[in-house]
């Protein structure tokens, strides 16, 4: 089986994607894993006014699992995050959608190729009821008006919100918002969904509530990639993780190795963490 490393030279001899500045050496786990296709970033970096707030950090997400971008603040995941999103673009390395490079497209590029994305902020339409919030983002996609409501019946159900089609965004509850929110993401079908601190502002049984969801959106062999300062909710949900530290990457493994990491511990979860 070749490496991860093996398999980036393959690439790069074989596309015209630039790959460069790889550091792959910090992930002794992820040697022996071959590059299948994925969402795979490989040794981004940003620099802000002189100053690296992401260095080299490399990660990869399959379909059908949940993965963690954590750290303490400032440790530069919203930055990461972001480029991988494509609200800002990477100073260096590349990002790879099924071994074809994505780094410099525009964010509704890369919608359209299979990654949504979920912004902290309430994406829902506060005027629009829930029916038209889900709508109006079936009604750009090139399908006919019969699909367009096979669609929205489907999600109705899938769900459980047929119960508030009528009501109004603003009206919603966290839960009942997220739940609006990630229905309306799988209205394009993505492979992947990028979901920027979808724990926050909202109450314990909403937090379970997106547990159920990320959970549905794994079974659908959707790969999920989550940013959120709710470290202990998080890798209760995530099959890995990848802990970043002063903009570099510092660990990846699985929750209980993360728990375990005497570093980790040292500079994010603290001694008391269980």
């Amino acid at each position: 089986m070749s490496t991860l490393k093996e398999e980036l030279e393959r690439l790069k001899a074989n596309s015209s994607s630039n790959i460069s500045n790889r550091n792959t050496n910090i992930f002794p786990d992820e040697r022996q894993i071959q590059l299948k296709d994925g969402l795979l970033i490989d040794s981004i970096s940003k620099t802000y006014d002189k100053k690296a707030v992401v260095n080299q950090v490399s990660m990869k997400l399959e379909k059908g699992e949940a993965v963690g971008l954590l750290g303490p603040n400032g440790a530069g995941k919203t930055t990461c995050f972001y480029m991988i999103a494509g609200l800002i673009d990477c100073d260096k390395g590349d990002i790879l959608l099924n071994k074809s490079s994505i780094s410099h497209l525009p964010m509704h590029i890369r919608a359209r190729k299979g990654i949504g994305y979920l912004p902290q902020e309430s994406s829902i339409f506060k005027g629009l009821t829930v029916e038209e919030n889900i709508l109006s983002i079936l009604e750009i996609l090139n399908i006919t008006t019969n699909e367009k409501y096979e669609i929205l019946e489907d999600l109705m159900a899938e769900f459980n919100i047929n119960h508030i089609r009528n009501s109004y965004g603003a009206t919603l509850s966290g839960g009942e918002r997220r739940r609006v929110e990630i229905a309306r993401a799988l209205a394009t079908n993505p492979s992947y969904i990028l979901l920027d601190e979808p724990l926050a502002g909202i109450d314990p049984i909403a937090v379970n509530d997106v547990k159920n969801l990320i959970n549905k959106l794994k079974s659908k062999n959707i790969g999920v990639l989550i940013t959120d300062h709710n470290v202990r909710e998080t890798l209760d949900i995530v099959d890995r993780a990848y802990i970043l530290f002063n903009g570099s990457l510092i660990m990846t493994g699985t929750p209980s190795q993360v728990k375990a990491d005497r570093r980790v511990r040292d500079v994010y979860l603290g001694n008391s963490f269980f």
